[in-house]
């Protein structure tokens, strides 16, 4: 049999290779459009990581940014202010204890954003702050009494940021903030606060009411002195006139009047209850003999 006259149909495998080919390459241009762009929000930066280079020294802003797809990714960190709150109990100066709480607004040092992701990490709040708070507060704490903390808690939360600010600047953290939010003491520190003050009231109260009682015996004083200064006064006016009690029964005679006018009672008296008989009066002064 024969069969070199024999015609083998053509398979279409170049057509197949082709639209294999155009498939790969349309597949890894949508892969890398869609992966070589990258976007960084408002109040936060970003550094890159590079599979052959490692952390890029570069700090990009806010905005749309290019990578190399697979090679490159970026690491977005926030650098807004952010709050943390610790509560530490430490010893003081006269070996009481007080549970203070301090909040701390804590952000990464934008410019070092490389530094802080090769030695700490994206968690680097959680890695620094708890231990370098802790530290602080108990240093500080240590020098001051336990009165003190309350009297001059200002001058006591001025060191505290001071120290913090200098630590966390080791880390290339930057502290925008440091406020004392509580102070509790021991139940024995706390009922001896109490009763110091309870003795101080009554301290007071006890000054004011010595300081009352020599008020009250001063303006007595005064007062029966102007006493006898009225009366004697009045005795050298009848001395010398005798018609000064006259003047006085004419002036308690018109106060009497004048009440009974404004009353609404009708009262009915002769003229010697109301001290108004003045025809009897003696006006005339008494000559001296």
């Amino acid at each position: 049999m024969n069969f070199n006259n024999v015609k083998v149909p053509k398979v279409p495998g170049s057509g197949i290779s082709a639209l294999l080919k155009v498939s790969i390459i349309g597949g890894l241009a949508v892969y890398g459009a869609a992966n070589s762009l990258y976007n960084v929000e408002g109040g936060h930066r970003a550094i890159v990581f590079n599979r052959i280079t490692g952390v890029k020294d570069k700090v990009y802003p806010e905005g749309t940014h290019i990578m190399i797809p697979w090679f490159e990714w970026p690491v977005i960190y926030d650098v807004r202010a952010r709050p943390h709150l610790v509560e530490s109990t430490s010893g003081s100066r006269d070996l009481q204890m007080v549970k203070i709480g301090l909040r701390v607004l804590t952000r990464p040092v934008p410019d070092q954003l490389p530094t802080v992701y090769r030695t700490l990490g994206e968690n680097y709040n959680e890695r620094v702050l708890p231990s370098i708070i802790h530290e602080t507060l108990k240093a500080v704490v240590a020098q001051y009494n336990a009165s003190q903390l309350i009297t001059q808690r200002e001058a006591v939360s001025r060191e505290i940021r001071k120290i913090l600010t200098e630590r966390a600047s080791h880390f290339n953290i930057a502290l925008d903030d440091v406020s004392i939010t509580s102070l509790t003491f021991g139940k024995e520190f706390t009922a001896a606060i109490e009763a110091k003050q309870v003795a101080a009231q009554e301290a007071e109260r006890a000054k004011f009411v010595v300081e009352k009682a020599e008020q009250d015996k001063r303006s007595a004083v005064i007062r029966a002195q102007g006493e006898a200064k009225s009366a004697q006064l009045i005795g050298q006016a009848i001395a010398n006139n005798p018609a000064f009690i006259t003047l006085r029964k004419i002036e308690a005679a018109r106060e009497i009047a004048q009440t009974i006018s404004n009353s609404a009672n009708k009262v009915y008296l002769n003229s010697d209850d109301l001290l108004l008989n003045l025809q009897e009066l003696n006006l005339e002064p008494s000559g001296k003999r």
